[in-house]
């Protein structure tokens, strides 16, 4: 037989014998290979403030193979009070650990003045309705699966901090005016942190103007906490004539702070009207 056929029949032989070989090992592939599993797990909130709030949707993938998987593909949208917002994506490549349960986590940045004309009005509602779809593709031996996201729910809207006047204290009393401190009680309703940016507002005794309170910046409220500040104030009794009699006098006056409260870039108006016992 000629060399050249010889080598042709040769090859032809190791081809047919790889190619069963491929196959063979595919179909010993696919009957050890088992489907992993992605469920829904929680939606959660993260970096909130009045302004805006990151949504986190967390999946949970189980994967029953003694080998890691990864993440081949990612294809998401997420919705909020029927509006699309913007949503990031898990990193491609994402290993996902064997005989184990990771997480999947899809942030979205939501920005309440794009969902409603008004912010006041989404903060005052209790929870915000969300909507999320898609597909996460997992790089397997038997090449990629695609699974299917869907998932329809609701998240906590960040609350507005409480706001309160605690006793007034006279430090000085004097015919022409008086220098009191007045504390002011900041508590977070929310059970995460919620960065407050300043309480400002004028400020009035037995219905007298007697001039503005203003913290500065108060920092990251603890969630479910609260935080006190004393503010001090001036009073001029010339142009305060009623707050001067109430001062006087001491016992109960009406206070009345009509102003804003602001968290990063978003103020909300902030009226409080408290009937206080003012010390010296």
């Amino acid at each position: 037989m000629p060399k050249m056929k010889r080598a042709l029949l040769v090859l032809a032989v190791l081809s047919l014998t790889t190619l069963s070989g491929c196959a063979a090992l595919q179909n010993l592939l696919k009957g050890a290979f088992k489907k992993p599993t992605v469920t829904f797990k929680t939606a959660r909130l993260a970096d909130a403030s009045l302004s805006d709030a990151t949504v986190n949707l967390v999946y949970e993938v189980s994967n029953p193979n003694g080998f890691g998987l990864d993440l081949a593909s990612v294809d998401y949208a997420f919705f909020v009070e029927g509006k699309q917002v913007v949503a990031g994506k898990p990193k491609k490549g994402l290993n996902l650990k064997a005989n184990g349960k990771s997480e999947l986590v899809f942030p979205a940045n939501v920005k309440f003045a794009d969902i409603v004309p008004v912010v006041e009005t989404f903060l005052n509602k209790d929870r915000a309705a969300f909507k999320a779809q898609g597909t996460v593709g997992i790089k397997t031996p038997i090449g990629v699966i695609d699974f299917p996201l869907s998932k329809e729910g609701t998240f906590e809207v960040p609350k507005i901090p409480q706001v309160a006047f605690q006793a007034p204290r006279i430090k000085n009393i004097t015919l022409s005016g008086a220098t009191v401190e007045f504390p002011l009680e900041i508590k977070n309703r929310n059970s995460f942190p919620l960065p407050v940016a300043g309480i400002t507002g004028a400020l009035k005794v037995a219905g007298a103007d007697v001039g503005t309170l203003s913290t500065g910046s108060l920092g990251m409220l603890d969630g479910s906490g609260s935080k006190q500040v004393t503010l001090p104030l001036t009073i001029n009794f010339a142009r305060a004539a009623s707050a001067a009699m109430a001062l006087r006098s001491g016992g109960n006056a009406q206070v009345r702070l009509d102003g804003k409260l602001t968290s990063d870039d978003q103020s909300v108006p902030l009226n409080l009207s408290q009937l206080v016992n003012f010390v010296k």
